[in-house]
């Protein structure tokens, strides 16, 4: 992806968003990027949770836009990585309280002034306010997305929304999906929910319960080892640097059919 500005949506909660955000925008710093993390959900704030930053949080996002202290300050550098940054949410304002063009310009003083290669904005969940401020500095959007039919059916409005704002650089996160359910007809294949959407899948993450367990940690699966949705999300990384990264065959571990076959182009 060429697109700097990068906003994680979704339109449905629950489906993985901020986790996405959190093990991608670690997996780039691994990678060698300078990457800021931003959360924009405004009194719902996780981020900083899943990051396992939240005890160092002395000022937010809102405490920035108003003013009251500097980008610097807000800021919290990870230890664990010398590129990434986390700009944390509000735990104690509301969504009115963004403003979409100071957010804007905040986005794009960090790239142009502070040096970051890439900012990774996590969207609340939905279509209103929060998300409007979140996408407005977006040039590009990773759509996360569980294979089942009510979370593509959101995906597919936020999809709508993003191309009217012209982000232009859209891909599908397929994430949790099960390969066997897949094949019993029970879940919606990746050709499923690619064809639906008509977006390009930029990962697909396969079900797996210790994200569950390194959220509860606070240690972002991608600084680990033996995770297969930690791969997965090191792949999506990898990807957005324009690596070519083949999807990995789920079929010899699963029993799943068809469908990463077919997103390969094989028979």
């Amino acid at each position: 992806m060429k697109a700097r500005a990068i906003v994680v949506t979704s339109g449905k909660g629950g489906v993985g968003k901020t986790t996405t955000t959190a093990n991608v925008g670690a997996a780039l710093a691994k990678l060698g990027e300078r990457v800021a993390v931003i959360d924009v959900d405004v009194g719902l704030r996780n981020l900083d949770v899943v990051m396992g930053l939240e005890g160092r949080v002395v000022f937010d996002l809102i405490d920035v836009l108003e003013g009251r202290c500097k980008r610097s300050q807000a800021l919290i550098k990870d230890k664990r990585l010398e590129g990434l940054f986390l700009l944390p949410a509000s735990q104690t304002r509301d969504k009115e309280a963004l403003d979409s063009e100071k957010f804007r310009l905040l986005v794009r003083a960090l790239i142009e002034e502070d040096a970051f290669d890439r900012v990774l904005i996590d969207s609340p969940a939905g279509i209103e306010r929060g998300f409007q401020t979140a996408a407005t500095p977006a040039e590009g959007a990773l759509v996360v997305v569980n294979p089942e039919v009510s979370s593509v059916r959101d995906a597919d409005r936020i999809i709508g929304m993003l191309e009217a704002r012209e982000v232009r650089e859209n891909f599908l996160v397929i994430n949790r999906l099960r390969p066997k359910m897949v094949e019993r007809g029970d879940m919606l294949s990746v050709e499923d929910v690619q064809e639906i959407l008509g977006l390009k899948p930029i990962g697909i993450v396969p079900e797996d319960e210790k994200v569950l367990i390194s959220s509860n940690e606070g240690e972002p699966l991608v600084l680990k080892n033996g995770s297969i949705a930690g791969s997965a999300f090191m792949d999506v990384a990898r990807r957005i640097r324009g690596e070519e990264v083949p999807f990995p065959d789920l079929r010899e571990k699963s029993g799943f059919m068809g469908a990463l076959r077919k997103l390969l182009g094989g028979s």
